[in-house]
């Protein structure tokens, strides 16, 4: 079983709770989702409790205690030790393990909560804790909130607010520790090597869904968890479906292959690449078009994710370069600031740029605080993947072209993991090839 470096989630406890100055956060832990029947999904822990603690079983509640004195700040809520329920479902580390394991300063049985919760609690300034999320233990929280609010009004003690973690942790995991991005980095790369091998695989598979066994096995074998998230494998016409994942349509020749697939490693770093390549070895004349336009504009924008800049900017630096090929093969008519103002390009490309990366595939983190930009810092890591998606699903717009059958049917995404390094962005994922030279055969 994978065991975490305490020290890492030690360091990261201390700033949380110095963050937190006298407030009392509550963190739950994920909890078993049902699949069908008596069957459930497996365990993905939640990414706030995993970043925090480190322990990676359900139903499992952190207490991070900011109003206490040392040696009493980190409480678990644990399922017990139980020799039976072990022998169907697999070991638990208990109260002791909890402990002794990952450090809590007391483990309780996740049973006891309701009595010692009110205990615990009593005398921070606020709860924190996220509103919305956790119904069970919310019903707990705001009967504890309400007597706490009535202690305040007549003994002037007692907490007055509940916050929500997300703004002290979102925050925090947004920069990416040496120890984040080693780990970024290895999932990257696996991930990277993944779609190495369906470039070098790909004449003699016959389906996506081969595919999509041959890339999400090798994540297996590299020792992966498994995928990050639902891989796309998506040929023809299918690539203009943004997240199709039905992956079961044959491989046609003269079609292109999207496949954007990422690993998620056993501490839930996540890896997330997109490539697109010709089934047959070359790319048709209208396909290298498109693709020599989409590559230019991901090439131009990972330029520009720099200390400074943010990622409106590097996804309108992409938006621009699309455009402009757009107009130079009429798929797109106008001035491209008109264009850009009226969403006249939204038919053929109508996603943003990119997003963050780490613990989560989509990671937190604001992108805008109300009117100002977010500015990239050293240690974010974000996804630049620009893309053309040329079918009839959606409406031209008035004034545009209408599209002829030629260009019809080809979708193209590429994306790559960028870790923003001061003037000179550093491409994690370039073990991926993508230049066309490398993609035919």
């Amino acid at each position: 079983m994978f065991k975490p470096d305490n020290k890492v989630f030690a360091e990261r406890r201390e700033i949380f709770l110095n963050k937190l100055d006298g407030k009392a956060a509550i963190i739950p832990g994920a909890k078993l989702v049902k699949h069908h029947a008596d069957c459930e999904y497996p365990f993905r822990q939640d990414s706030n409790f995993w970043y925090l603690t480190g322990f990676d079983e359900p139903d499992a509640i952190a207490l991070f205690l900011s109003h206490k004195p040392e040696g009493e700040r980190f409480i678990l809520f644990v399922s017990p030790k139980d020799v039976i329920s072990e022998v169907w479902h697999g070991f638990r580390w208990g109260l002791e393990g909890a402990e002794k394991e990952f450090k809590a300063d007391k483990a309780h049985s996740i049973n006891e909560l309701n009595d010692l919760l009110p205990i615990y609690i009593n005398g921070c300034d606020e709860i924190v804790f996220s509103i919305g999320k956790h119904p069970l233990i919310e019903k707990i929280v705001l009967e504890i909130f309400s007597k706490q609010l009535e202690s305040r009004s007549r003994l002037g003690v007692g907490a007055n607010s509940i916050k929500s973690p997300e703004i002290y942790l979102n925050e925090m995991r947004l920069i990416k520790s040496e120890f984040e991005i080693k780990r970024m980095k290895e999932a990257v790369q696996i991930s990277a090597e993944a779609h190495e091998l369906v470039r070098e695989s790909i004449s003699s598979k016959k389906n996506e869904r081969q595919i999509q066994g041959l890339i999400e096995g090798f994540f297996l074998e590299k020792g992966a968890r498994g995928p990050a998230y639902n891989s796309i494998v998506a040929s023809g016409d299918n690539a203009c479906i943004l997240h199709y994942t039905s992956n079961n349509a044959p491989l046609n020749n003269g079609d292109l292959l999207l496949v954007d697939a990422g690993c998620s490693l056993t501490d839930y770093y996540n890896g997330d690449i997109t490539r697109t390549i010709p089934i047959s070895g070359k790319f048709s004349k209208e396909q290298k078009i498109i693709y020599e336009i989409v590559l230019s504009a991901q090439k131009t924008a990972i330029k520009s994710a720099v200390i400074g800049s943010n990622s409106s900017t590097v996804h309108n630096v992409a938006l621009k370069v699309l455009i402009e090929g757009l107009k130079e093969i009429g798929l797109l008519s106008g001035s491209t600031e008109g264009i850009i103002e009226h969403q006249l390009y939204k038919h053929l490309y109508m996603h943003k740029t990119g997003h963050w990366l780490g613990l989560d595939v989509h990671d937190v983190g604001a992108y805008r605080m109300g009117e100002y930009e977010v500015p990239l810092k050293n240690g974010m890591i974000l996804t630049v993947e620009p893309g053309i998606y040329i079918s009839d699903r959606i409406p031209v717009p008035e004034g545009q072209p209408i599209i002829d059958d030629k260009w019809k049917g080809i979708g193209i995404r590429i994306e790559d993991d960028i870790l923003v390094k001061d003037t000179n962005p550093e491409v994690l994922s370039i073990a991926a090839l993508k230049e066309i030279s490398d993609l035919e055969f």
